[in-house]
């Protein structure tokens, strides 16, 4: 299909009464309504009559401040600002800062007794029912895991479920 002069006119005179693209494209046939909004933007006839006229301007109310201050405080939100840490100038160390590995010493000393009594497995002989709690350095031959039996649900024993999940609150503590 091509746009002669003659469906160019008729697309012509369909919008400029108002008709849609897709009452425009069943009546000239054979073209998607997709193609007459592509041909009106390129024939800059996006404008529909009627539509050309500026729509009045809306004067403000005399009590336009008063409600839009309504508005704002209904839309007042409580910021709560915590206090920026101070900035280390360059070349200074850093002060010392809590880690997430920090353990209780009552935690930590009941673990290295735990530890002391462990199996000392391979990753080979773990088991669904055996402590998986590395322990040493992966990179020597002195790395184990636990071994001990697991808390039920759990993929470590009662020492090192301690450890792994700590409470929630003591965590918030920590960071303070």
């Amino acid at each position: 299909m091509s746009w002669t002069d003659e469906r160019v006119e008729t697309l012509k005179k369909m919008w400029a009464e108002g008709q849609s693209a897709s009452q425009i494209a069943k009546e000239l046939g054979g073209v998607t309504r997709n193609a007459v909004i592509g041909k009106v933007h390129r024939l800059g006839l996006s404008n529909r009559a009627g539509s050309s006229a500026p729509a009045p301007e809306k004067k403000p109310a005399k009590d336009a401040p008063k409600k839009a201050a309504a508005k704002l405080a209904e839309k007042v939100v409580e910021v709560t600002v915590t206090p920026r840490k101070p900035i280390v100038p360059a070349g200074q160390p850093l002060p010392p800062q809590p880690s997430a590995n920090e353990i209780s010493p009552e935690a930590l000393a009941t673990v290295r007794e735990v530890e002391k009594g462990a199996k000392r497995i391979s990753l080979m002989e773990l088991t669904e029912r055996t402590c998986k709690w590395p322990i040493g350095d992966p990179a020597t031959d002195d790395f184990w895991f636990c071994g001990l039996a697991v808390q039920q649900g759990k993929p470590y024993c009662e020492a090192h479920v301690g450890v792994a999940f700590q409470p929630m609150s003591n965590r918030r503590d920590r960071r303070r």
